[in-house]
């Protein structure tokens, strides 16, 4: 919902007030959680990083190949989806903010180990771009995409096919 009005109105110009009336609770309930805006935000970063050290702990378990790769595709999809969709329209629509507030620096790490995980066994250069555009293809279909008339479930089936797509193509 806090993203939602970011989104909205901006992140600058959005009270606590207006998030807790968003939410239906009074201010001194949502100021017993979070304390200012930026706490929300960077609680809901948290949120994603460690849904993509999930991904990360889990394609680190399993044998390198395009099989994980096409996983990997699929399951940051799913994230992004669902829990990130909100983080990445605020980090497009807010970057500004999202620079002043941090967070950016470790995502743009996650999204390389990831990249570098989905590039492995043969990790050439060429074989990284592809899993990098891969991912930005998810990322953009949440960030670029939102004027379009299209539900979420019908978004994420287009950005991970097109994403898996790139990854057909890769060289051997």
């Amino acid at each position: 919902m806090a993203m939602e009005l970011f989104g909205e109105r901006g992140y600058d110009k959005t009270s606590l007030r207006e998030i807790a009336e968003r939410l239906g609770v009074t201010k001194a309930a949502l100021y017993y959680h979070f304390r200012t805006k930026e706490d929300i935000v960077i609680s809901l970063s948290e949120d994603l990083r460690r849904g993509i050290d999930d991904i990360v702990d889990w394609a680190e378990a399993m044998p390198s190949g395009r099989e994980r790769a096409d996983q990997i595709v699929l399951r940051y999809g799913a994230l992004l989806h669902g829990l990130g969709k909100d983080m990445i329209r605020f980090w497009s629509e807010n970057q500004t903010s999202f620079r002043d507030l941090g967070i950016g620096a470790g995502l743009r790490y996650q999204f390389r180990l990831l990249a570098d995980l989905m590039a492995e066994p043969a990790n050439t250069p060429i074989a990284v771009f592809h899993a990098r555009q891969a991912l930005l293809a998810i990322s953009w279909s949440l960030s670029m995409m939102g004027d379009l008339d299209l539900n979420d479930d019908d978004s994420n089936a287009a950005a991970t096919g097109i994403a898996l797509d790139i990854l057909a193509r890769t060289p051997s």
